[in-house]
C-alpha cells in the first residue's frame, strides 16, 4: 500500500466548520504571502498543462465565477477549495465543457478553447471523477475499467461484432491496460464482481481506475473522499499521490477535507462566492486571514480564534 505522508484527515461531519477550525488553528504556519490577481507561476519546469484565463460565469443574476485565473503544472496536485457554493464544481464544469463561460478561455497543452469540446475530452488527455458515483453497477470491475478506454476504439462497430483481427488486437490491448491499473489500485480480488455490490470505498477506487486507465494528462477529482471512512481516505490519498508519481498525471482536486488537501496538494486555490481569494502553497493558505474568514464567516482575528476554540 502506498505510504501516506503528512496527512491529517478530519472527521466527516460538518466538513466546512471543521475546515474552518483547522485553518484557524494553524494560522501561525507559513509566511502568509499569497499570490492573487494573476495566474500563479508553475512550480515545475515547462508550460502549464492546464490554464484557466479570466473565466467568468453567471446564471441569471447569480455570479458563479468571476475572472478566475488558474494554472496547473505538469505532475502537480492542484487543490481548489472553498465553502459550499463557492464555484468549485462550476469551475470543473467549465474545464470539461459542460458550461460555456461568459468570458475567458481554457488552455490545454497550449491549445485555447472558449468551450472545451466534451466529445474530445479523453483524446485531449482529460479524465474526471464525480461527486456521485457514475459506475455501471451491473458490470464487473474489469468491464467498468475497460469503459475508460472507449474513446480509443478504432475498429468500428461491425469489426467488433464479427471479431476482426484489428478488433481482437484492440481488445487485447485494452484488457492489458485495464489489468495493469486494476493491479496498481489493488482491485484484483474483486475484478470479476459487479461494481454495484462492492463497498462504497472500493467503488470509489474503481471509478479512479476507470479515469486513470487511459493515462490522462490531467485528472479532475470532484470530492473523491466524500462519504469515506478515515481508513478509506488514507488509502485513496496514497493511491492518488502514487498515480501522480507513477504516471506523471497532473491532478486538480476539489475536496472539503482540509486535512487531506493540506497533506496531498502542491498548491491550493481558494474560491469564495465565485472569486479567487487566495492561491499558494498549503502553509501559506493555512496562514491567510481572508481564507479563515471565508470559512468561519467572520472578519476579525479575535472572532476567528474564538470560533475555532468553540469547535
Amino acid at each position: 500500500m502506498p505510504s501516506i505522508t503528512a496527512l491529517k484527515p478530519l472527521p466527516d461531519e460538518a466538513p466546512v466548520r471543521q475546515a474552518a477550525a483547522a485553518l484557524a488553528s494553524e494560522r501561525a504556519i507559513g509566511d502568509g504571502k499569497v499570490v492573487r490577481s494573476t495566474v500563479t507561476p508553475s512550480p515545475a519546469a515547462g508550460d502549464p498543462v492546464l490554464a484557466i484565463e479570466r473565466v467568468s460565469l453567471s446564471f441569471g443574476g447569480v455570479v458563479a465565477l468571476a475572472d478566475i485565473d488558474l494554472e496547473v503544472a505538469p505532475r502537480e496536485i492542484r487543490a481548489v477549495i472553498g465553502p459550499n457554493g463557492a464555484g468549485k464544481s462550476s469551475l470543473l464544469n467549465v474545464i470539461t465543457g459542460l458550461y460555456k463561460p461568459d468570458r475567458g478561455r481554457v488552455w490545454l497543452d497550449g491549445k485555447s478553447f472558449v468551450q472545451t469540446p466534451t466529445a474530445r475530452l479523453a483524446r485531449l488527455g482529460i479524465a474526471r471523477t464525480f461527486q456521485n458515483l457514475a459506475l455501471f453497477k451491473g458490470l464487473s470491475v474489469h468491464d467498468n475499467v475497460v469503459m475508460g478506454l472507449s474513446s480509443e476504439i478504432r475498429s468500428g462497430f461491425l469489426g467488433q461484432i464479427i471479431g476482426s483481427p484489428r478488433a481482437r488486437r484492440e481488445e487485447q490491448r485494452h484488457r492489458a491496460a485495464a489489468d495493469e491499473i486494476i493491479a496498481f489500485l489493488h482491485l484484483g480480488e474483486v475484478v470479476e464482481r459487479p461494481a454495484g455490490g462492492l463497498p462504497y470505498g472500493i467503488q470509489k477506487r474503481v471509478e479512479l481506475a476507470r479515469a486513470l486507465v487511459a493515462r490522462p494528462r490531467v485528472l479532475l477529482l470532484d470530492e473523491p473522499m466524500a462519504g469515506m471512512t478515515l481508513t478509506e481516505k488514507r488509502e485513496l490519498t496514497g493511491f492518488i499521490r502514487t498515480a501522480r508519481d507513477t504516471y506523471g498525471t497532473a491532478i486538480v482536486l476539489i475536496e472539503h477535507d482540509i486535512g487531506v488537501v493540506m497533506g496531498l496538494s502542491d498548491r491550493v486555490a481558494v474560491l469564495d462566492y465565485g472569486r479567487k481569494i487566495a492561491d499558494g502553497k498549503p502553509d501559506e493558505i493555512r496562514a491567510n486571514q481572508e481564507v479563515i474568514d471565508a470559512y468561519l464567516g467572520v472578519a476579525h482575528d479575535e472572532e476567528a480564534g474564538a470560533a475555532a476554540d468553540g469547535f
